[in-house]
C-alpha cells in the first residue's frame, strides 16, 4: 500500500508533487533506515500528520519494521498521526514553564476552545497539542503558535490569539 496520494485518480497523482518530494527524501538518504527520523519529519512537512498509509509506505522502502516506524513515530511528540487544525498551539510543560503556570494556560485554552490537548476543534480551525520542553526555558512560560514561539505567555496572550484564529 502506498500514502493516500498514491491511491488518488491519475490526474491527482500528477498534480500532487508530494509524493515525488517524499522518494526524494528517500533517495537522497539512500534509502538508510537510520534516516528513519528525517524521513519521516519530511513526509509530515509534506502531508500535514503521518497516515497509516504514509507510515506503511515509508516502512516498505526503508525495509524496516512496522514496529520500528510506528515506534519512533509516536515517541516524539512533534510527529502527529492526525490531521492538526488550520491553526497549532504546542504548550510547553517543560519544568520551568510548568513552574510559572504552562498547566493553567493549557487549562484556559482546552476551556476556551472545548477540547482537550492532542485534539483539533470540530471546525478543523485549531489544534492543540503539548511539548515536554521546547528549549525557551529563559521565556517561560512559552507557547508555539503556527510554529512560532511566543515568550511569557498568560491567559490574556492566549485567549487573544485564540481568538483572533477563530
Amino acid at each position: 500500500m502506498e500514502p493516500a496520494v498514491k491511491n488518488k485518480t491519475k490526474s491527482t497523482e500528477q498534480t500532487d508533487n508530494r509524493l515525488k518530494f517524499l522518494n526524494a527524501a528517500l533517495k537522497k538518504n539512500l534509502y538508510q533506515p537510520d534516516a528513519l527520523i528525517e524521513i519521516l519529519h519530511t513526509a509530515q512537512e509534506l502531508f500535514g500528520y503521518l497516515s497509516r498509509e504514509t507510515l506503511e509506505y515509508i516502512t516498505r522502502e526503508l525495509k524496516l519494521p512496522p514496529s520500528k516506524v510506528y515506534g519512533v513515530a509516536t515517541f516524539y511528540n512533534f510527529f502527529s498521526l492526525k490531521p492538526k487544525g488550520e491553526h497549532t498551539c504546542i504548550v510547553c510543560m517543560g519544568t520551568a514553564c510548568y513552574v510559572k503556570g504552562a498547566a493553567e494556560l493549557l487549562s484556559e485554552m482546552e476551556k476556551f476552545l472545548n477540547i482537550k490537548a492532542g485534539e483539533t476543534t470540530p471546525d478543523g480551525k485549531v489544534s492543540i497539542a503539548t511539548a515536554r520542553c521546547i528549549g525557551t526555558c529563559g521565556s517561560a512560560p512559552a507557547i508555539i503558535y503556527d510554529n512560532q514561539v511566543a515568550a511569557y505567555q498568560t491567559k490574556e496572550t492566549v485567549i487573544k490569539k485564540l481568538k483572533e484564529w477563530l
